[in-house]
C-alpha cells in the first residue's frame, strides 16, 4: 500500500468508498479533511464516495470535532459508522447445548436464548432448530427478517474457512463435509420468509478468542484462548486476525498425545482430551461414585465447591498446563485465557503450576494467564464480529453498494 492510500494493495485500484468506510470505522480518519489527508483524494472525490455510503445508510454525521485549521473556524463535522441500519444473528453450538443471539453491528446483544441441541442428532435437525430460534429472536425484538445482514455460527470442530464445512470433526458425527452455510441459510428463510443471507462458520474456540480479544484486548498482538469443555480446543488471534492454519485445523490441542492409554472419542489413544477435558473429568467422577454425565455437570459441581471435582479439575489443569508450556514457547502470547466448563480457580491453578514450571521464564515474563471475561457470550460476540468484519471489508463494500444501486 502506498503512503497516502491513493492506490491500494487490492490490485492497484484507486481508494474506494469501502476504504473510506474502513478508515472511519477504525477511527483513523473521522472527518472529510482527515480522509483527504489520509488518501490523497480531492475534496470532490471524497464527497462523492461518502455520498454513496450515506445513501446506503451506513454512514452518518456525528457531533462537531476539533477545528482542522490552526486559524480557527467552524468545528469539523465528524463521521460515524451507523450501526443501526442492520442486525446480525449468531449461534454457538456445543455438543449438547446451544446459544443464539440477535446483535447490533457494534456487538451489543439485543436478545438471546439457549437450550439443548445435540450435535449428534445431525445437521438437518440442529440447523433447522437454529433457524426456528432465529425467527423467535426477531419476533421478540420486533426486528424485520430483512434487517438481518448475515449469520455467524460457531461449531465444536475444525472448519475450512473457505467452504464453511467441518473437516473430520471428532465430536460431530454426520457433519463431516456437510454444507452448513447452505442449510442454515435455508433454515433462516424457511422460518422467517426472508431471502437468503450470508452465513459464516468457524470453530467455537476461534470465535470465543476473537470475541474476547476484540472486546477487551484489542492492543494484544498475540492472544490465545483455550476452551476446556467436552473437548479441548484453542483459538489464536495474531495482529487482530484469527489464525486458522492451512485448512482450519490450528488450535486442536485436545488431540495432542500426552502418553496416556486412555481412549479418545477420535478413536486414538493418549489424547489430551481423553484425560483432561470436562468429559474426562466427568467420567472419573462417575467412576468415583459422583454422577456426572458431561462437562456442564462438572461445572455445576465446581460451582457448589465439591472437593473431588475440584481436585480432578486441578489435576486436569496440570495436564493442560504441561501442553500449554509448548504453546506459550512457540507463540509468545501476551494473554492466555482459559474458558469453558472447567474454567475456574482449581483448573487455572493447575495450569499455572505446570506452565510456569515447564516454560522458560523468557516466554512467561510478559504473559497474563486468566479466565474468560465474556463467559458464554464470547462465542456469540465473536461470531457477530466475524460477520461484520466480513461484510464491511473494503472490497466487499464495493460489491454490496453496487448491488444496492448506490
Amino acid at each position: 500500500m502506498t503512503g497516502k492510500l491513493g492506490r491500494t494493495a487490492r490490485g492497484g485500484a484507486q481508494t474506494s468508498a469501502g476504504d473510506l468506510l474502513d478508515l472511519v470505522r477504525s477511527g483513523r480518519a473521522v472527518t472529510r479533511g482527515a480522509l483527504q489527508q489520509m488518501t490523497g483524494l480531492s475534496r470532490a472525490t471524497v464527497g462523492q464516495r461518502l455520498d454513496r455510503l450515506f445513501r446506503a445508510g451506513w454512514l452518518r454525521e456525528g457531533a462537531g470535532g476539533p477545528v482542522d485549521s490552526p486559524l480557527g473556524g467552524r468545528p469539523a463535522i465528524t463521521l460515524e459508522f451507523d450501526g443501526s441500519h442492520a442486525v446480525v444473528l449468531a449461534a454457538d453450538l456445543d455438543t449438547r447445548h446451544a446459544r443464539a443471539a440477535l446483535l447490533t453491528l457494534t456487538g451489543e446483544i439485543l436478545a438471546e436464548r439457549s437450550g439443548p441441541l445435540v450435535v449428534e442428532d445431525g445437521p438437518e435437525t440442529v440447523l433447522d432448530g437454529l433457524g426456528r430460534w432465529f425467527a423467535e429472536l426477531l419476533t421478540e425484538t420486533g426486528h424485520a427478517p430483512e434487517a438481518v445482514c448475515g449469520i455467524g455460527l460457531g461449531v465444536p470442530g475444525p472448519v475450512d474457512s473457505e467452504t464453511g464445512r467441518v473437516v473430520q470433526p471428532p465430536m460431530m458425527s454426520g457433519w463431516d463435509g456437510y454444507d452448513i452455510r447452505g442449510r442454515l441459510s435455508r433454515a433462516f428463510t424457511e422460518h422467517t420468509g426472508a431471502g437468503p443471507v450470508p452465513v459464516l462458520v468457524d470453530n467455537d474456540a476461534n470465535l470465543m478468542a476473537y470475541g474476547e480479544q476484540r472486546t477487551g484486548y484489542q492492543d494484544c498482538r498475540a492472544f490465545v484462548l483455550v476452551k476446556v469443555s467436552t473437548g479441548i480446543g484453542a483459538g489464536v488471534v495474531v495482529d487482530g486476525a484469527v489464525y486458522r492454519g492451512v485448512d482450519g485445523g490450528a488450535g486442536d490441542l485436545g488431540h495432542i498425545r500426552v502418553g496416556s492409554e486412555a481412549l479418545c472419542r477420535c478413536g486414538s489413544y493418549g489424547c489430551l482430551a481423553a484425560v483432561a477435558s470436562g468429559g474426562a473429568v466427568a467420567r472419573r467422577l462417575t467412576e468415583a461414585g459422583v454422577p456426572a454425565a458431561s462437562g456442564s455437570d462438572v461445572r455445576a459441581l465446581l460451582a457448589a465447591g465439591h472437593p473431588e471435582a475440584a481436585a480432578l479439575a486441578r489435576e486436569a489443569g496440570r495436564r493442560v498446563g504441561d501442553v500449554l508450556a509448548t504453546v506459550v514457547t512457540l507463540l509468545n502470547p501476551a494473554v492466555l485465557m482459559i474458558a469453558g466448563d472447567l474454567a475456574g480457580t482449581p483448573f487455572l491453578t493447575g495450569v499455572r503450576e505446570l506452565l510456569y514450571q515447564r516454560a522458560l521464564p523468557r516466554s512467561t515474563a510478559h504473559l497474563d494467564v486468566l479466565t474468560a471475561k465474556l463467559g458464554e457470550r464470547a462465542g456469540l460476540i465473536g461470531a457477530g464480529a466475524l460477520v461484520v468484519e466480513h461484510l464491511y471489508a473494503p472490497e466487499r463494500v464495493e460489491e454490496r453498494l453496487t448491488a444496492l444501486g448506490v
